[in-house]
């Protein structure tokens, strides 16, 4: 009854969005300006943005033997971020996201039922960590990152198969991005994170090619990516958010990785401008772990209608994702869907209305199935999520 009564309110306020709105310290859009950086004061130098979710939270579970486990959550996420000019082309990126270091995660519990819990107060900026610090080198169509920042990996309708929405990588990264092709490569080292508790260290080497073609009433995106972490097998897990599991991939009897993980992303993209007078795009990816010999492939199919850009816009995607265990990292792939990690299948429905200039409401649902191997029990087991979120941009 409870679950009915969820959807139901989700689906009366029409709720609305993907989980995660635009990253905060993104680069920030703004009309050209042509003066120059030695000729502007501190004060315009400076660029920040930032995002506050409140978010209510469900997650049931159904197992083989009948037995459930329930838990419902009020959470928080803040995420603050600025850009500083230096000069003309080069950048000095800060963001602090909540959630004590969570590299996939900024979600902060400060109520779950039955369970007495901490005055938000006490604890609503301590969990704050730095999740971008980084310098910025921009010139053309190139852009290089130097030190923590988020990804730049091209991702189908935010496609969530290898990388979470929320995850920032420590290295130096390029990309290069025109009206025809994005090429992104870099090297990276996930275990410089700050909850880090690998006992060896994990190197990343990363690789992506997209080609946009425009048709006649459509765009069609087609990429490939390659990444490869170097590390992996034979060690523990990476995260103390995830200590003691693989979230989905297979560990030894020692509890140690017992597969590095040499990715291989291929993936296609169709948008359309106007489908039923709203922006519609239809995505499939796949992914496949080629340092693995069984269990390691994985994909994804979605669609989206409607974009929430302007006050009174509305958007609602849908997508399918089956991924064995091994087919990607589970630490760095989606955080919400199955629980997190690999080893699962199901769909989600992810929706956003924006009713005000900087406000949205969200909705996002879960119905999976959780695989024995990511339980610890010889059949599957269902898994419901719903998430009820209300967003403030500034």
């Amino acid at each position: 009854m409870k679950k009915i009564v969820l959807s139901m309110a989700a689906l009366a306020t029409v709720a609305m969005a993907e989980s995660d709105i635009s990253h905060p310290i993104e680069r920030i859009e703004e009309a050209k300006d042509t003066t120059a950086t030695t000729e502007k004061s501190i004060f315009d130098r400076i660029h920040f943005k930032g995002d506050l979710r409140l978010r209510y939270e469900s997650k049931e579970t159904d197992y083989y033997d009948g037995t459930e486990s329930n838990k419902y959550l009020g959470r928080y996420r803040l995420r603050l971020g600025a850009h500083i000019d230096i000069t003309d082309h080069l950048q000095f990126e800060v963001g602090m996201r909540s959630g004590f270091g969570n590299p996939t995660s900024g979600n902060q519990t400060f109520v779950e039922a039955n369970k007495d819990t901490e005055a938000l107060s006490d604890y609503f900026f301590q969990s704050l960590r730095f999740n971008a610090l980084a310098l910025d080198y921009t010139y053309g169509n190139s852009t290089w990152k130097v030190g923590r920042s988020p990804y730049m990996m091209y991702r189908p309708i935010k496609s969530q198969l290898v990388w979470d929405n929320d995850l920032s990588l420590d290295g130096i990264n390029y990309q290069y991005q025109d009206d025809t092709k994005i090429i992104t490569a870099g090297i990276n080292q996930p275990s410089y994170a700050e909850n880090i508790i690998a006992k060896d260290d994990v190197n990343l080497f990363l690789a992506q090619y997209v080609q946009k073609t425009k048709l006649e009433s459509s765009t069609l995106n087609v990429g490939a990516g390659i990444y490869y972490y170097d590390g992996v097998k034979g060690n523990t897990s990476l995260y103390s958010d995830n200590k003691g599991t693989g979230m989905g991939n297979t560990l030894t009897v020692d509890g140690v990785f017992a597969n590095d993980y040499h990715i291989v992303e291929g993936f296609g993209e169709l948008e359309f401008k106007n489908v039923l007078g709203k922006p519609f795009s239809i995505a499939a990816g796949v992914a496949y772990n080629t340092a693995a010999d069984d269990n390691n492939f994985g994909y994804d199919l979605a669609f989206q209608l409607g974009k929430a850009k302007e006050v009174g816009d509305w958007q609602v995607k849908y997508s399918y994702t089956d991924i064995q265990e091994d087919a990607v990292l589970g630490a760095h792939s989606d955080s919400d869907n199955f629980g997190g990690g690999t080893a699962a299948k199901g769909h989600a429905i992810r929706t956003k209305y924006k009713f005000g200039e900087n406000t949205y409401l969200a909705g996002t649902f879960f119905f999976n199935t959780l695989y024995g191997s990511k339980v610890g029990d010889p059949a599957d087991a269902d898994y419901e999520r719903v998430q009820l979120d209300a967003i403030i941009t500034f």
